[in-house]
């Protein structure tokens, strides 16, 4: 086993969120040929190389890439990272934010159509916003992609209708003190932890204390870009970026679903 693979017991919580059993293994792949597919994936992710650079080692790579991308298509890796987060998630309350991602020229490919690949014009080139929202001990839940000069704010109707299990309190930072999040959480008997824009008239007062947990995402969202496929996005389509995000979120989930 190399740097980087699943551990056995990793494997063993994984296996069963695949679509790889024996009724779906198709052509009669081994079990464990389909551990390497995966181990191949997550070289991959760590490294940010080419599909083509794959190691070997790992199996061809057109046969890794074909695999992910069909998963992709089918939303396996977002299932998987799902499953896993309701599994252990702390509902005591959630932080959302995002970070941008530079997109390597290799993403960018023509000028037409990168709006509807979530790519957006900057003075240092194409840049996507990557939105997340995370548990009460910084572990991920959520995800959302828009284009680099998206607004905060934007993206918090998609985020905060995806977890089955809704918090206690939302953390967040000025980007998103706006009255419709605030009266949208009080819909749903949610804490606003939000400080105050310094133009608002009004001042609105928010537990301080709470508001310093939301560090968590900030150190979640520096754990996540470990990953040089996330650090800088490589891939054209938004779909296959966000199954590389997909993917690093359970694989840091396994650890957590194993302890318990």
């Amino acid at each position: 086993m190399s740097r980087g693979d699943l551990s056995e017991a990793e494997w063993l919580v994984l296996r069963d969120l695949l679509p790889i059993e024996a009724a779906n293994r198709g052509r009669g792949r081994p079990l464990e040929e389909n551990r390497s597919i995966i181990n191949g994936i997550l070289w991959r992710l760590r490294c940010g190389t080419p599909w083509r650079d794959v190691p070997v080692k790992y199996g061809n790579w057109n046969t890794i890439y074909r695999r992910f991308r069909r998963w992709s298509e089918a939303g396996v890796w977002e299932a998987v990272s799902v499953t896993l987060a309701e599994i252990m998630a702390d509902s005591g309350h959630y932080s959302i934010d995002s970070t941008t991602v530079r997109a390597h020229v290799s993403a960018a490919g023509g000028k037409r159509g990168a709006h509807r690949r979530a790519l957006g014009r900057s003075r240092g080139g194409f840049t996507s916003k990557l939105h997340c929202l995370v548990d009460a001990r910084g572990r991920p839940l959520a995800f959302h992609l828009t284009v680099g000069q998206a607004a905060d704010c934007k993206a918090y109707d998609t985020l905060i209708a995806l977890p089955e299990q809704a918090p206690k309190a939302l953390l967040a930072d000025k980007g998103y003190d706006a009255d419709a999040i605030r009266a949208d959480l009080a819909s749903r008997k949610i804490e606003a932890v939000i400080p105050g824009r310094s133009n608002r008239r009004v001042k609105i007062e928010h537990d301080r204390a709470l508001y310093r947990e939301r560090n968590h995402i900030e150190r979640f969202f520096g754990r996540l870009k470990i990953n040089r496929a996330i650090a800088t996005r490589y891939d054209q389509l938004a779909e296959s970026f966000l199954s590389m995000v997909h993917i690093a979120a359970a694989r840091y989930w396994l650890k957590f679903v194993h302890a318990a």
